[in-house]
């Protein structure tokens, strides 16, 4: 009780600067989006592919809940994960406890005269300590997860909630499947079912339980019985495999984990994995330099060094292997991370690797593994010291948990903001493109920092050329920027050229030639394009509306695209003054125009255009007191307006002649 009581006592103190923290990048695609916060949301998250950044529907329903109780604040949510990993590093400790003190006791020598290494190796292994101190490497072991720095931006990073939510599911079914394993009873087993399942409806990485609870039987027995432990998991592997090809194919089909970056080869993939391993186990035991997004290596085939570290784990899996007879404790701690670690080496897509190979929340599940060797070892070498030594054990490991709560304490600050994790990110990694592209999207939304904006976006593009999203907003950009129209018209044509079925690219492009005298039927080109590629979008029928009511002899194809702009989106009050307008310059319609531009005010009451125009027809029906109205709030809304001005002028002349 004592022990898990520091455990999650430290992990709040080493966590500490992460409740402060806002929300950054994509947690907005997390934490429930306005449309799906009622009831029928929340049947769309479980029902409606796509509804969701990614199909883990028990994930997105404990956002659903959490945003009931704490709305947009961060603060809520902060708590929420660092009470999920503290509870993961107890059920962790629960574990190795059942798995620890249980394998020492089948430790003992076999009677003389058997032969029992012949059918479990390793069996002959000495009995290095009681209970006691497998309990103390059991808490240890757990100290190390909750307080180790690699794990902060899988706590600190609100998104990364899959990853503790389903970290706890996994541990907790993996609990109950030990005690199954010792009763047989099938009510555990369906209890750890459901588990098992609902770690999968969190994040589909926890598929890899089942195998790793058989390296985990193999560990403890030398072999592997079909009926005992392989028959039993039969379904659970099922389970996982199906869940894992269904979320790679939703990561395919709508994460966008698909194109130019994942274009390699098998032994491309082989080179990646290799080098993403050592990376991980690197970062394990030597935690500096963590970082958000690191560099993306390029994987060569031809670079002989780069074989070197699929090699080398092969060679550390070769000499395990050999060691086996001996202990099985390595190999099976290796097997282990390497297993877990599987589905994120590369050889499947995932969208993340976009921007690097490796990720620090990509390895939060598997470093339990290597943790457990580590913890065992270590108390394993404090007891098999002298006694008058002993003292130092305790002393060394707070020293340790120490260390790594104050690195935990000082990377959990990179995930403050935005700003300060993409700057962060570029200190330590210059080349991130990501990073300097988010950073010019913030910039955008500034006021005075348009300049700042456009340098981030050419540094992206400097780095990435192929940067549709770059171009695009580098566009953006010189379209508000005076005197820069042709630079922004060559950004939207690079964005059309890279991505020929982008229609926001094709209405973006549209949007900077309707400024360019001349060049009014290109615009309209464009923005058919648009239209055609996504025909339910409101804003591209609605510009290729004003665009045609601008062509002589066109103004009915003007208010089919108003007509149909509204249909698609009911509360676009824009488009309902833009078909109020045209409605205007048809004989007898002017009461049609006016119920347009009533709609418009009812859905936006501070739209100063919509005031002008209901005002200008109203005096056309000289219904000079409704005219004067309009022409009045119009003027409140923008005093410095002359032709509003003017215009409630000639209402007020006419009224007072009358």
């Amino acid at each position: 009780m004592a022990a898990g009581a520091l455990i999650i006592g430290a992990t709040f103190v080493s966590y500490r600067p992460a409740l402060s923290g806002d929300f950054i990048w994509n947690d907005s695609d997390y934490v429930t989006a306005p449309g799906l916060r009622s009831l029928g949301g929340l049947a769309r998250i479980w029902t409606k592919l796509g509804a969701t950044e990614q199909y883990y529907p028990l994930l997105h329903s404990a956002f659903w809940v959490q945003h009931r109780l704490w709305g947009d604040h961060p603060l809520g949510y902060h708590i929420v994960t660092v009470l999920l990993h503290a509870a993961s590093a107890l059920l962790f400790a629960l574990i190795l406890r059942r798995l620890l003190i249980g394998d020492r006791a089948q430790s003992v020598p076999a009677p003389a005269g058997t032969d029992r290494s012949a059918r479990d190796p390793g069996a002959q292994v000495p009995r290095l300590a009681g209970p006691r101190t497998w309990v103390g490497a059991a808490w240890l072991a757990a100290l190390l997860f909750a307080l180790h720095p690699v794990h902060v931006e899988s706590v600190a990073w609100i998104t990364e909630q899959k990853n503790t939510l389903s970290l706890v599911f996994y541990l907790a079914a993996a609990l109950l499947y030990l005690r199954f394993d010792e009763t047989r009873r099938p009510r555990t087993y369906g209890a750890a079912l459901v588990l098992f399942v609902a770690s999968l409806g969190c994040k589909t990485v926890t598929a890899t339980l089942p195998a790793a609870l058989l390296v985990i039987f193999w560990w403890q027995r030398g072999r592997l019985a079909w009926r005992r432990d392989v028959l039993p998991l039969l379904p659970w592997l099922a389970a996982g495999a199906a869940a894992g090809l269904f979320s790679s194919w939703v990561e395919w089909t709508y994460g966008g984990a698909h194109g130019a970056d994942f274009q390699l080869s098998l032994l491309g993939r082989a080179l990646v994995a290799g080098r993403a391993i050592c990376f991980y186990a690197g970062k394990l035991v030597w935690p500096s330099g963590l970082n958000f997004i690191y560099p993306r290596w390029t994987i060569d085939a031809g670079v002989w060094w780069q074989w070197l570290f699929p090699l080398g784990v092969l060679a550390v899996g070769a000499g395990l292997w050999a060691l086996r007879r001996r202990t099985r404790g390595p190999l099976a701690a290796f097997l282990f991370f390497v297993g877990s670690l599987f589905p994120v080496l590369g050889f499947v897509n995932l969208y993340g690797a976009r921007f690097s190979w490796v990720w620090d929340h990509w390895q939060y599940l598997p470093d339990l593994g290597p943790l457990a060797l580590v913890a065992a070892g270590l108390t394993a070498a404090c007891r098999g010291v002298a006694l008058r030594l002993q003292w130092l054990g305790p002393g060394l490991f707070a020293a340790l948990a120490v260390g790594l709560g104050a690195l935990t304490w000082s990377h959990c600050r990179m995930f403050h903001d935005d700003q300060t994790l993409y700057r962060t990110t570029l200190a330590r990694n210059p080349g991130c493109w990501m990073a300097h592209y988010n950073l010019g999207v913030i910039w955008s939304h500034l006021p005075g920092r348009l300049m700042d904006a456009a340098a981030e976006f050419e540094e992206t593009l400097r780095l990435r050329p192929d940067s549709a999203e770059a171009h695009n907003n580098l566009g953006d950009v010189w379209l508000k920027t005076r005197g820069r129209l042709d630079d922004a018209i060559a950004q939207y044509q690079a964005v059309v050229r890279l991505t020929p079925d982008s229609y926001r690219g094709h209405y973006n492009l549209g949007v900077a030639l309707a400024h360019v005298p001349g060049r009014l039927s290109d615009a309209i080109a464009q923005y058919e394009e648009a239209v055609r590629l996504q025909p339910d979008f409101a804003a591209g029928h609605d510009n290729l509306g004003v665009a045609l009511a601008h062509v002589p002899g066109r103004l009915s194809d003007a208010i089919a695209q108003f007509e149909e702009a509204v249909r698609l989106q009911p509360d676009f009050a824009g488009a309902h003054n833009n078909l109020g307008l045209a409605l205007s310059q048809v004989p007898g319609r002017l009461n049609d125009a006016i119920a347009h531009y009533r709609e418009a005010l009812r859905l936006q009451p501070d739209f100063e255009p919509g005031w002008y125009n209901l005002g200008a027809s109203w005096y056309q029906l000289g219904n000079m007191p409704e005219a004067v109205a309009a022409f009045r709030e119009a003027l409140r809304l923008a005093p410095d307006d002359p032709a509003a001005r003017q215009a409630l002028a000639a209402a007020l002349q006419r009224t007072e002649g009358r």
